[in-house]
């Protein structure tokens, strides 16, 4: 029988890794992203290897509409996998930074999240089987200094999955939310080019391999576990996050914030 994955964001990054991983699986694929060239170099590298069919949905997810879009070409096929990978960061003062940023990050990682979650979960529920893999962060674990709305947002996809994956106990649907730290991919340029900054590492908290990050949240995924953390440093940090007060791990978290601009 057939299988499809849904994976948005799927041009670059994670959401490139994800797509890959589930074709390596006979998943058929409906990527979503908003480069067309690099989406359509995706296909053509995926047909070109594996035997799977795949549809590319060119779409903004920052804006209004895009959800909608997506639901009317994949209503009639039945979605077994659904990733919702895309996202991206703005770095500096919140009194600084420009809303219009930051009303698309906000659209994107709730309302097109939430929404299109919900526009699929209906499905599986109804076929009794699927899997739905949503990605946060570390940064959801505490407030975030330099990157207040990016943290935030991360938090409620936290929030939000694990007690979607709660609900859906029972229904042969499971969900599991991916919070990765930092990752050798886009991400890093995109936010400096939002934020008009350069931007690094800070010392011990290196970028890790995407392809490493994505196979551990996609195993993961297949496992049923509701919750997904790659690397010892990334399960520390939100051990330590747990147990620190915020009047001593806000401090701590903008001076890293600081280093990574320099």
């Amino acid at each position: 029988m057939i299988k499809t994955g849904l994976v948005t964001g799927a041009a670059s990054g994670l959401g490139y890794e994800f797509s890959i991983l589930l074709a390596q699986d006979s998943f058929d694929l409906v990527l979503v992203d908003i480069d067309e060239e690099k989406l359509i170099t995706v296909k053509q590298q995926i047909r070109a290897i594996y035997q799977v069919h795949v549809d590319i949905i060119i779409c903004d997810l920052s804006q209004s509409g895009c959800v909608e879009l997506i639901y009317e070409q994949i209503k009639d096929r039945n979605i077994d996998v659904l990733i919702n990978n895309a996202g991206f960061g703005l770095y500096g003062f919140f009194s600084e930074t420009e809303w219009e940023l930051e009303e698309s990050m906000i659209y994107m990682h709730i309302m097109v999240m939430t929404h299109l979650t919900k526009l699929i979960l209906k499905g599986m529920i109804k076929m009794k089987s699927g899997k739905i893999l949503n990605l946060s962060s570390v940064a959801a674990f505490q407030p975030g200094p330099l990157m207040a709305v990016y943290y935030a947002t991360k938090a409620y996809i936290l929030s939000f999955s694990e007690a979607l994956a709660n609900e859906v106990k029972g229904t042969g649907v499971t969900v599991t939310v991916l919070c990765p730290g930092q990752t050798k991919t886009n991400f890093q340029k995109i936010t400096a080019k939002n934020s008009k900054e350069k931007l690094s590492s800070a010392g011990f908290l290196s970028p890790a391999d995407p392809v490493k990050v994505a196979l551990y949240g996609y195993n993961d995924m297949h496992s049923g576990y509701s919750k997904s953390v790659p690397g010892l440093i990334n399960k520390f940090l939100i051990l330590a996050s747990r147990i620190t007060p915020n009047r001593f791990s806000l401090p701590l978290i903008r001076k890293i914030q600081v280093q990574m601009r320099k």
